[in-house]
């Protein structure tokens, strides 16, 4: 199973990056497995050290693939070389365990060493999870067909249209708006 995260990592210099990225827990470890380039495998590797995000805010998942938002608060992690998100509502600090290279997709399988609850979960609601899966198709734009990506925009726009508060709408005009950006070829 694949949970939707947001995975922070900080380069040796401190500066903080911010990434969603799909993880996976197996026997007792984190998986991470993102594809090349990747600032955030180059900050594992240079600094052993992730955290993961557990977060309702789909703003951040949206505004870091579209490019409209990428720069939310961070603070210290507790453990680790790295930093977390202000607002999550939970997190988990990591250490890299073992590294397998690869050209495409590399696999770090990371140790936890700490995790902290900051704030209730009181659940998602169906525009939540529109926005999640509209950055996903976002992050794909370079490989899928308009037309499956249009299909799948208007299903997502039903849960939108029925479910979302303010953070929500903002996600989805950041998405609809990178969609547009990418099919009339302009750069963000």
């Amino acid at each position: 199973m694949i949970y939707e995260t947001i995975v922070t990592t900080a380069a040796r210099d401190g500066r903080p990056h911010i990434a969603p990225m799909g993880v996976r827990f197996e026997d007792g470890l984190v998986i991470l497995a993102p594809f090349r380039p990747s600032t955030t495998l180059d900050n594992i590797v240079a600094t052993r050290a992730a955290v993961i995000n557990f977060t309702t805010d789909v703003r951040v998942f949206a505004g870091c693939v579209t490019g409209y938002s990428r720069d939310w608060p961070t603070r210290a992690a507790a453990r680790v070389n790295s930093v977390l998100l202000e607002d999550s509502l939970a997190h988990t600090e990591l250490e890299l365990e073992t590294f397998r290279d690869d050209p495409q997709r590399p696999v770090l399988r990371m140790r936890s060493v700490h995790g902290e609850t900051h704030a209730p979960f009181t659940g998602f609601n169906r525009a939540q999870a529109a926005v999640v899966e509209g950055a996903i198709l976002v992050s794909r734009l370079f490989m899928l067909p308009a037309e499956k990506v249009d299909h799948e925009v208007a299903y997502l726009q039903i849960a939108i249209d029925k479910t979302a508060g303010e953070h929500e709408r903002i996600a989805w005009d950041w998405i609809m708006a990178a969609i547009a950006r990418h099919r009339s070829g302009a750069a963000r």
